[in-house]
């Protein structure tokens, strides 16, 4: 048992892009940089919007505001320490530490993936019975249904963590990855994992197909329903109002469902490509999210040009 626990893991290496050259360590670094600022800023302006203009506090922003805090703990949970990794040659991490950012990373997918399940249930109820929402969406109720979602979202990763925390980790050390994650680690351990990620496979389902197969059903009833309504414009109204919801949570789980799929069917990627496409579906939408929202909401864009005109008054 001594000889076990004095050669059992006590840090892990996050070897980002294995197949990366030295020499654009300082480039990789500096993009990845930029992108993390940029995500801060561009979230850290959805917040200050939603705080400073009541005419956010809609049962619709409440949810954006949450994706938007969702994003920025992501961001700030994975990128400073890859960022260290090729700006400081930093790659090593404590064996708790691991764990902690494992926690954060699934804690987010799936509060990402709960929160898009009321947005597309907003909607669902906004256009599909729109006599009804405003008595099922009060300000309480999804203030409710919000808390709830957090909630969930704490239980699934915590029970990942307290079936993979105590595995033996006595082997390699190196994750093939930017951040920890369950598979990340658990590869690792000096044990038969079959169980374990029999239990990461069930949790991925309840977190990713159960909300998206309501997703698909409720943008089908949107869909059918907007046939129905008599005029162009009104019915153009009806779907301009979901396709915001419906690019984000695209950009959300597409690449997933790609990525689990494909490796379901015997389609290979090597490493560098894979972690491309993870980082990728991780790192690009807490970016743009924002942008979309700007673009697309109507409230949110004239919210952010009198917050704009109040710094930078117009020329008379």
């Amino acid at each position: 048992m001594s000889e076990r626990n004095a050669s059992r893991v006590t840090e892990f290496i996050l070897t980002g892009f294995p197949g990366l050259h030295p020499e654009y360590y300082g480039l990789v670094s500096a993009l990845l940089f930029f992108v993390y600022l940029m995500t801060v800023i561009a979230n850290a302006t959805v917040l200050l919007l939603f705080a400073t203009n009541r005419c956010l506090h809609k049962p619709v922003y409440y949810i954006i505001l949450n994706v938007s805090v969702c994003d920025l703990l992501f961001s700030t949970t994975t990128l400073p320490k890859i960022i260290s990794r090729y700006w400081f040659k930093s790659g090593s991490i404590s064996f708790n530490g691991c764990f902690v950012q494992m926690f954060f990373v699934h804690y987010c997918g799936a509060l990402n993936s709960f929160i898009f399940f009321l947005m597309a249930f907003d909607r669902y109820c906004a256009i599909c019975h729109p006599l009804k929402y405003t008595i099922v969406f009060t300000k309480i109720r999804i203030l409710i249904l919000i808390l709830a979602a957090w909630i969930m979202a704490f239980v699934i990763p915590l029970m990942l963590i307290i079936r993979a925390y105590p595995l033996p980790y006595c082997g390699p050390n190196m994750i093939t990855q930017c951040f920890c994650d369950h598979i990340g680690i658990t590869v690792l351990a000096c044990t038969d994992r079959t169980p374990y990620g029999l239990a990461a496979f069930t949790s991925a389902v309840i977190i990713l197909l159960v909300p998206l197969a309501f997703i698909v059903f409720s943008y089908c009833s949107i869909l059918m329903e907007a046939r129905k309504i008599s005029g162009w414009k009104k019915c153009q109204k009806s779907l301009s109002t979901c396709s915001t919801q419906l690019i984000i949570i695209s950009l959300y789980y597409l690449p997933r469902c790609f990525v689990y799929l494909a490796s379901n069917v015997g389609i290979s990627f090597s490493a560098d490509v894979r972690i491309v496409i993870v980082m990728l579906y991780s790192l690009v939408p807490p970016m743009v999210n924002p942008l979309i929202y700007c673009l697309r909401a109507k409230d949110i864009r004239e919210c952010l040009w009198k917050q704009f005109y109040r710094i930078v008054p117009p020329k008379l």
